[in-house]
């Protein structure tokens, strides 16, 4: 079963980690005492697991949990970018903000190591979870502090390229841009179907996980960080309040070890990041795409946290839009930010604190779609270690 598990779970993270590392200089946490991210259809969903100010009478709240682990030493993260959002809730409750360093797998939790471990809600939290394969099978057992309820929320997978590669192909980005939210309008509406054309695409995971992972995904990108809906319409729009607080976040807590960056990293603002200007396209009035035949690279390998952008291939609205889109897989030597700015490819996936970290490092590129509208991030932990004395 560790192995299975391993499987679901180590290899992504793994190569996260090389990802991140290319990442113009964002550097690795200080901040870690010891030493991931995947995914899988669930008989459990998020929504049974609230957050701890809701649960049951009988559990300590969510800031006494927190501080109860902290005083073990026992919080948990990956260290790959998203420590950010635990540094800022433990800075919330006057802790320190070191953590346990998680390996690859759930295993850490399960065994007592880590008793407030990160997880995405559309991966790491399923296998805790559930039982299918490679599962740990706690069910309703558990319960979840969630970054955005704590209002420490930073966002996540965005659609991006270069400030030149915009300007010098204006109809490109915005046909890619329509038509890639058109795609996950639609996958969001019909998750169980995203879910198979992602799997037929080649799923770095199993079938149960894909479609686990696809409902979750839904939700990160129909729910903004306030738990408002986003309609279909608005997907991909931005949130400036939650694009500002990440911004903040990451100009506080994401190391640079470069003089220059650091400097540029304080004086960076949202129109530094992200243009509206690309959100939507009439063919009619804009005219043709400059450039027809386009590559996206993703953060990772063929699942459903990508779901949008294989239904838009599937389902013809890339071709509709007049491009002939190729989607390349994450997960190589070269980080989705790198490969967009060298030119490898023309749009990439990465997460906001990604961008920001790499524009300060002089890189120059620009977010035209904020396809999560939430964070995913939450901490996990056993009900029965948190009740009330």
């Amino acid at each position: 079963m560790k192995n299975t598990k391993k499987i679901l779970t180590g290899i992504m993270a793994f190569i996260v980690t090389m990802q991140l590392t290319a990442c113009s200089d964002t550097g690795s946490s200080s901040n870690t005492s010891t030493s991931g991210s995947d995914s899988s259809v669930s008989s459990v969903s998020t929504e049974s697991s609230v957050s701890d100010n809701s649960v049951s009478e009988e559990l300590m709240s969510a800031e006494e949990i927190i501080k109860s682990a902290a005083a073990e030493g026992k919080v948990g993260n990956w260290g790959l970018g998203n420590e950010y959002e635990i540094q800022a809730l433990l800075t919330k409750y006057g802790l320190p903000i070191t953590y346990i360093t998680q390996d690859f797998t759930m295993d850490q939790f399960d065994s007592d190591a880590v008793t407030l471990a990160s997880a995405m809600t559309y991966n790491e939290l399923g296998l805790v979870q559930n039982n299918y394969d490679g599962g740990y099978n706690y069910a309703d057992t558990v319960g979840i502090i969630d970054m955005n309820d704590e209002g420490v929320a930073m966002l996540e997978d965005n659609l991006f390229c270069s400030k030149a590669f915009a300007e010098a192909n204006p109809n490109t980005v915005k046909a890619f841009v329509s038509a890639s939210m058109k795609g996950w309008a639609y996958a969001c509406e019909n998750p169980e179907e995203a879910a198979e054309i992602v799997f037929e695409a080649g799923s770095s995971v199993s079938a149960d996980h894909q479609a686990y992972m696809a409902k979750e995904v839904a939700k990160l990108v129909t729910t903004d960080t306030k738990g408002n809906t986003v309609s279909a319409e608005n997907v991909g729009q931005f949130d400036d309040d939650a694009m500002q607080q990440t911004l903040d976040l990451a100009k506080h807590y994401v190391p640079l070890e470069d003089e220059a960056a650091k400097t540029k990293l304080g004086t960076i603002t949202l129109d530094d990041i992200r243009s509206k200007d690309y959100l939507t396209y009439d063919p009619a009035t804009d005219g043709a795409p400059e450039k027809t035949s386009v590559k996206i690279q993703l953060k990772w390998l063929p699942q459903a946290q990508f779901m949008g952008y294989y239904v838009a291939a599937a389902k013809g609205y890339y071709e509709e839009a007049g491009l002939d889109v190729e989607i390349i897989p994450g997960g190589g030597d070269i980080s989705e930010t790198t490969a967009v700015y060298n030119g490898t490819v023309d749009f990439g996936v990465t997460w906001v604190s990604n961008l920001i970290s790499a524009n300060a490092g002089g890189m120059e590129l620009l977010e035209v779609a904020q396809v999560y509208q939430r964070s995913g991030l939450v901490l996990v932990y056993k009900k029965d270690l948190y009740k009330k004395q």
